[in-house]
């Protein structure tokens, strides 16, 4: 039995992320400078595990510890890694990748809070996977099912699944970096 559950998209998942990102602002204050709704349940009508993603944004590298602090102070749980994967293509450097990742706090609506840095390579892929998926519900479509037939592999982490699903989300990215250009995307 997979350790991972898809499920059909939720039409309050923004509504629940609004909450949310009140909430996180509130912890947070002036220590970031956005908060985000991304990963799938960013999407309309894309499948997703049950769980907001939202992306809170720091000016600089030395806020994200500043940040995991003040989180942990309100009961949210700092998690591993500390690093998101580079994609093939974009800045190898290590620094482009950095991030820290918490989750609520027990017994409250399962989030998984990103910390990146403005202008790294993570933090603008969080927003620009969204905004292509956004942009391209045919896309969104076949990420979702791919995502669906992913949860009934024999599975037995979540790590696991994010290693599976990584390379489908950058050959989604990369052509999704075209569009940017093409259109004039900005974060």
């Amino acid at each position: 039995m997979s350790a991972i559950a898809i499920v059909n998209p939720d039409p309050t998942w923004a509504a629940q992320y609004d909450k949310t990102a009140q909430v996180i602002s509130n912890i947070l204050g002036d220590t970031v400078v956005r908060v985000d709704h991304i990963g799938s349940t960013s999407v309309p009508n894309l499948a997703a595990k049950d769980i907001l993603d939202i992306q809170a944004t720091v000016a600089v590298e030395s806020e994200l510890d500043d940040a995991v602090q003040l989180l942990t102070a309100a009961d949210w749980e700092a998690r591993p890694p500390r690093r998101d994967h580079p994609v093939p293509g974009l800045p190898g450097d290590e620094f482009q990748w950095v991030k820290r990742l918490v989750v609520e706090p027990m017994y409250r609506r399962r989030v998984n809070l990103h910390l990146r840095v403005i202008g790294r390579a993570n933090q603008r892929y969080a927003l620009l996977f969204r905004d292509y998926l956004r942009a391209h519900p045919d896309t969104a479509a076949a990420y979702g099912e791919f995502k669906r037939r992913a949860a009934t592999l024999p599975l037995e982490s979540v790590g696991e699944y994010a290693d599976l699903k990584d390379p489908v989300c950058d050959l989604i990215y990369l052509p999704a970096e075209d569009w940017a250009a093409r259109t004039g995307w900005s974060a």
